[in-house]
């Protein structure tokens, strides 16, 4: 028997609940949380009430974020898992490898090739491992995509056609967060699309080589509002009577774990989780198209929009031998308001639909089944993640679902080469940003159908 994993959490927003949850409950046999850190002492709080009252375990020590290096010398932790804004994940990565410790990162893995160059240096520097959490690989219906490319089913792929539809509840959460400055994110084509590539990669065992661009913000925002006639008084939803019947409301004092994590936070951390999406400032795009060609010849065309009645995507690629499609549904908004269809966990759960189609070249297209998700955040993806992070023996994974720091380079260098590629109205070398690897010196296995 191994002896019991280690771990802190830095950054202890929303996301990390999935974490804390995970090690403390599910696997604390064979996990155990030694620190939570965090520029927000009622964040950590909060998270420790539920660690005592939900699972009936011990509360853990709590470091404010600039006493990072001490909760390391304090509590010996063998992982950190880095779930902090986007633009901070880099300084936890790299100092927490330089104290020795292994990590776990949220994606995407940072928000600019500079930092991702750091990252990569203090892995070279100091052998400690880095683990991206792409989820999505491990939703059954992602992973039976990549069963059937594995397999050979449309031969050698050619051509993917990838759309990405972000629902007005979800997609707007992104205007209503820190996501909605770039400086903190990266923009969609970084936070969001880091997943969307990093599948497009997984499925087709190849990196993007050059990538072209364009995209805007043509919804949100108040100029766009104030096009359609639209005025708001308000910067924010919580408490603000004029905010009352707006679809786009978020209400921080109708969600415990939102009061708990953010609106009883503002005292000590300034941060505000719930400003008007059609307010300023906004400096991310909501629409965006990215025309990319892989190193192996595959061209990748990929739509992602932020502002789409229902949740979802299609995806199609198209080989030699013929054409595999993908339609997955997560979430349809019904009604307006707050409430189950507007639960900003709601396109996290289960989907609604997923199906799968092959069309052989020459030959009667048929459906593929597989093994439905029960239950389960991301379409069943993330009680299959968190067994292969924190169980002693996890199962063996034929399908090389664990991502590395070189899988999260190659899916951020697509994006931000794309937003670089907004900028000058040309296509950009990802080479020219960053160098990746090649396949074989990255240790990844390529699939010759």
């Amino acid at each position: 028997m191994s002896e019991t994993k280690r771990f802190a959490v830095v950054g202890t927003g929303g996301r990390a609940g999935m974490f804390i949850q995970a090690i403390t409950d599910t696997y604390r046999e064979s996990c155990q949380l030694v620190a939570l850190c965090d520029l927000s002492q009622t964040r950590m709080n909060w998270h420790n009430q539920q660690i005592q009252m939900q699972w009936g375990a011990a509360p853990v020590p709590t470091y404010h974020a600039d006493q990072f290096d001490r909760m390391i010398a304090d509590t010996h932790p063998n992982t950190v898992i880095v779930a902090t804004i986007d633009a901070t994940h880099h300084q936890y990565i790299n100092r927490a490898m330089e104290l020795g410790c292994d990590v776990i990162t949220e994606k995407p893995m940072t928000t600019d090739a500079r930092k991702a160059q750091s990252i990569f240096d203090t892995i070279d520097r100091t052998g400690k491992k880095l683990t991206v959490t792409f989820n999505y690989r491990y939703a059954p219906a992602f992973t039976k995509l990549r069963e059937l490319l594995m397999q050979g089913v449309v031969g050698r792929p050619l051509s993917v056609d990838f759309s990405w539809l972000l629902d007005t509840y979800h997609g707007a959460d992104y205007f209503r967060r820190w996501h909605r400055e770039k400086q903190n994110s990266g923009g969609l084509l970084v936070h969001k699309a880091t997943h969307h590539f990093d599948l497009v990669n997984w499925w087709i065992d190849s990196y993007p080589e050059e990538v072209f661009a364009f995209g805007d913000l043509l919804f949100y925002g108040k100029q766009n509002a104030e096009a359609r006639g639209e005025t708001y008084s308000y910067n924010r939803y919580t408490g603000v009577a004029e905010a009352d019947g707006d679809p786009f409301a978020l209400l921080l004092d109708q969600d415990a774990a939102l009061k708990g994590l953010y609106l009883d936070a503002e005292e000590d951390n300034g941060y505000i989780r719930d400003r008007n999406v059609f307010g300023d400032p906004i400096t991310i795009e909501d629409t965006m198209a990215v025309t990319a060609r892989y190193r192996n010849g595959v061209i990748l065309s990929y739509c992602l929009l932020a502002y789409s009645p229902w949740e979802g995507l299609n995806v199609a690629i198209t080989g030699t031998k013929g054409r595999v499609e993908l339609h997955v549904v997560e979430n349809v908004n019904l009604v307006s308001g707050q409430g189950e269809a507007h639960n900003p966990q709601a396109s996290k759960g289960p989907f609604k639909q997923a199906g799968i189609r092959v069309y052989p070249m020459f030959g009667e297209g048929y459906d593929v089944p597989f093994a439905s998700a029960n239950g389960g955040g991301h379409g069943g993806a993330d009680p299959i993640l968190l067994e292969q992070l924190f169980a002693l023996e996890p199962p063996p994974d034929p399908f090389n679902r664990a991502a590395s720091h070189v899988d999260g380079a190659a899916s951020i260098m697509l994006g931000i080469a794309a937003n670089r590629a907004m900028e000058l109205d040309q296509p950009v070398r990802v080479d020219d940003l960053f160098r990746l690897p090649n396949k074989a010196a990255a240790g990844v296995k390529v699939v010759s159908p």
